[in-house]
């Protein structure tokens, strides 16, 4: 961390722009040379990108906002030992981040809240003006989805969705495949968010990480929220980090979109099993009935002609993985086994150790500046997120992920949950670019700014 934040400074008075954050060069004669940026939600999440805020020349950070004096007193003490100026603080009620909108001091936002409020503060924050960069999944309901939409297209100003998963090394390198057309035409994917959860969702209460069958009010952290979720709902609650990738490489809402969407959920287990394991079958927690389903498949079909397999699962014993496949008319890619094979290139019938491919194809933003995201928090893929949404602000441009994605991507939500109910009855996605997607052009993703 302090050596990004020395070589920051460094290249910002040698003023050599190239070399330095994007605010040094991209953004010079086209915005602000500096974004005043405010916090909805400094918890976990939220303190991860204030702390790789601290670390740009170019954000002044003017307001925090969160409900927990705990964790307001957190992220003041970390601006302070970084250097900065105080920021205004609220928190005094759930509404009171209306008041931090109202503030001509901030000219943009970053909400990293509970999802169920995630597109009220959304919302909230286009009408206020403030360009907004919102935590994933977008939405929990269709109306949600067509409500980021419209509140955009009524305002005028940006949303960004924060999925950082689209940066990761791996991901952009085999999306640098795609666009030279290593893979031929792109049939087919598989992706999704495998993650066990279990000692997330429910901890002692005292620690987020920590052991214990309690949430809700007797949690903490996300436990607080999240479990809720798969208690009351049968549905992938948490698609982005899987579908968002992929839906850069089919030029989603860009010549392409979701079409419709078939979803099937196996019985729930895992989640009860954990409860009387670590707490005893006599704990009120194991009386609860949780409806998710353990995995849950969607199966995606695209305008043009390709499908998508999502997985969640989240509630069982297993490594973490986002099953990535992008498969096309030459080859593939898979990352569980990390291993590719190109017709013609590859030994028939053989893979190849994916290593090699990925480094010749490495993406030009982790070319220049991988050495200095690899501490930015998931792997280096927090510092090209927050880089993409400063740029973005700063130019008050449309940027890499906007509402639209945001819409349709998280829109697998409430469709998984209707197919889901109604035996895998497939489900039509509303067309949120209202027939835009067809003369739209795709996002240049293969360039070194951001």
């Amino acid at each position: 961390m302090n050596n990004r934040r020395n070589f920051i400074k460094k290249t910002a008075i040698a003023g050599v722009g190239l070399a330095a954050l994007p605010n040094l060069t991209f953004g010079i004669g086209h915005g602000k040379d500096t974004l005043k940026l405010a916090f909805i939600g400094v918890g976990l999440r939220g303190t991860n990108h204030l702390n790789n805020a601290l670390n740009r020349s170019d954000v002044l950070i003017t307001a925090i906002c969160d409900i927990d004096p705990n964790r307001i007193s957190l992220a003041l003490d970390k601006i302070s030992k970084a250097g900065k100026s105080k920021p205004q603080v609220f928190g005094a009620n759930e509404y009171d981040y209306k008041n931090l909108l109202a503030l001509k001091e901030v000219d943009a936002v970053i909400i990293s809240t509970p999802w169920l409020w995630h597109t009220r503060m959304a919302k909230d924050a286009m009408l206020a003006g403030k360009y907004t960069g919102l935590e994933v999944s977008a939405a929990n309901t269709l109306e949600e989805c067509w409500d980021l939409v419209n509140t955009h297209e009524q305002t005028g100003t940006h949303l960004m969705l924060l999925e950082n998963v689209n940066y990761r090394r791996d991901v952009l390198a085999v999306l640098n495949m795609v666009k030279q057309n290593v893979f031929g035409e792109l049939l087919h994917f598989r992706c999704g968010y495998q993650h066990d959860l279990r000692f997330v969702m429910l901890n002692d209460g005292k620690t987020a990480y920590g052991k214990g069958v309690e949430f809700g009010e007797k949690g903490i952290s996300e436990s607080v929220w999240r479990t809720q979720h798969s208690v009351l709902r049968n549905a992938d609650v948490y698609p982005t980090h899987g579908v968002g990738p992929i839906a850069a490489m089919c030029d989603i809402n860009r010549g392409n979109r979701f079409v419709s969407l078939t979803s099937h959920a196996t019985k729930s287990r895992g989640m009860h099993n954990y409860i009387v394991e670590h707490g005893g079958e006599n704990h009120p927690n194991a009386k609860v009935n949780f409806k998710m389903g353990d995995v849950i498949t969607s199966t995606i079909e695209t305008a043009n002609g390709e499908t998508i397999i999502v997985t969640h699962d989240v509630h069982l014993p297993r490594p973490y993985s986002l099953g990535f496949r992008v498969q096309g008319t030459k080859g593939l890619w898979e990352k569980d086994g990390d291993r590719i094979h190109v017709e013609g290139i590859s030994k028939p019938h053989r893979w190849d150790d994916s290593k090699a491919w990925l480094e010749k194809y490495d993406h030009p933003l982790w070319q220049k500046y991988g050495e200095h995201a690899t501490g930015a928090g998931h792997g280096g893929m927090d510092f090209f997120v927050l880089q993409a949404f400063v740029e973005s602000a700063k130019q008050n441009i449309a940027p890499p992920m906007d509402a639209y994605d945001a819409a349709a991507w998280s829109a697998i939500t409430p469709l998984s949950e209707l197919s889901i109910e109604n035996n895998g009855e497939p489900q039509d996605f509303p067309d949120f670019t209202r027939g835009m997607w067809v003369k739209k052009k795709p996002y240049n993703w293969i360039k070194d700014s951001y």
